[in-house]
């Protein structure tokens, strides 16, 4: 949960990779001023409440996948002593209380960034920080989906993580009317909320889904991952998708690959029906401004 004062340690993970190098089209024409990673919830970006979540798992090291063209991240994390000045010059105490709170945040985590030059798929984002990897295991977290949990999803998978020393990708239950909108895995339950993955089929029909289960864009990626990134061929629309290379060839290599099935609300922000959803949960859940929210709802006439 954003904000959260519990900090979940993972034991072995310590670097995290953070694709937000995609085109958001789903967001145009506004996403050509603000990237999507910069778009709120709430009153905090979309980037912050994922770079939250891998801090309060023990997170020391953020590697952005980048475009060449939008750096504004890095403009957002960066301190602003020019705005500090006028804050106290203004005496605006509680809006530089905030500026600070955000500089505290990050200041125990190293941030840097590498360039997709072209968008060539998931998969060829990440594999763009290998050599930043530098042969450890590492998170993945994808910028536009928000998890509002009790334990950072990481930490969650990381436990797993610990003991099997697998890649082991978040799992959520969907409704299976809905799983065609996502990738959906065909599994083997090993325990409570654990599975080994037998296969990935994305965006299946109703009648081909192998279960309920959806890939949520969070992973513990080993090194051997990025061996299948370096060799993978792009796919017919050109792309080098992490879902295929799971599944076409780490899967069918018989290379063990597992699941875990999350504990949270899984907030999507893919588009911006599901953008504005996620909105309005955090609207309706922020302690300042949630009740007058909840008050104001109720008095609308639509």
């Amino acid at each position: 949960m954003i904000g959260d004062k519990n900090i979940f340690i993972m034991s072995e993970v310590k670097k995290a990779i953070i694709p937000i190098a995609g085109l958001s089209t789903r967001f145009l024409p506004l996403s050509k001023a603000v990237p999507k990673e910069l778009w709120p919830l709430v009153d905090l970006p979309m980037i912050q409440y994922v770079i939250t979540e891998a801090k309060n798992a023990g997170i020391k090291e953020i590697i952005f996948v980048l475009r060449p063209e939008n750096k504004k991240v890095l403009d957002y994390l960066k301190p602003s002593p020019k705005i500090d000045k006028i804050l106290k010059e203004r005496k605006k105490e509680n809006i530089l209380n905030e500026m600070k709170g955000l500089e505290n945040l990050f200041k125990d985590i190293s941030f840097s960034y590498v360039l997709q030059k072209r968008p060539l798929g998931d998969g060829n984002a990440i594999f763009q920080a290998a050599k930043l990897v530098a042969g450890d295991n590492i998170a993945c977290l994808f910028g536009d989906d928000i998890i509002d949990s009790k334990t950072p999803v990481i930490s969650q998978l990381a436990k797993v993580f610990k003991t099997c020393q697998k890649p082991v990708i978040a799992l959520y239950q969907v409704p299976r009317e809905k799983i065609s909108h996502y990738g959906a895995v065909k599994v083997e339950k090993i325990a409570h909320r654990f599975y080994k993955i037998k296969k990935i089929i994305e965006k299946p029909s109703l009648e081909e889904t192998p279960s309920d289960l959806a890939i949520v864009g969070r992973y513990i990626l080993t090194p051997e991952v990025f061996d299948y990134l370096k060799k993978a061929r792009p796919s017919k629309k050109g792309e080098v998708i992490l879902a295929e290379v799971f599944n076409n060839q780490m899967l069918r290599e018989g290379k063990v690959i597992y699941g875990y099935e999350i504990e949270g609300n899984w907030l999507e922000c893919g588009d911006k029906l599901r953008w504005l959803k996620s909105n309005l949960y955090f609207s309706l859940k922020h302690p300042q401004y949630g009740p007058e929210l909840k008050n104001y709802l109720k008095e609308m006439r639509f």
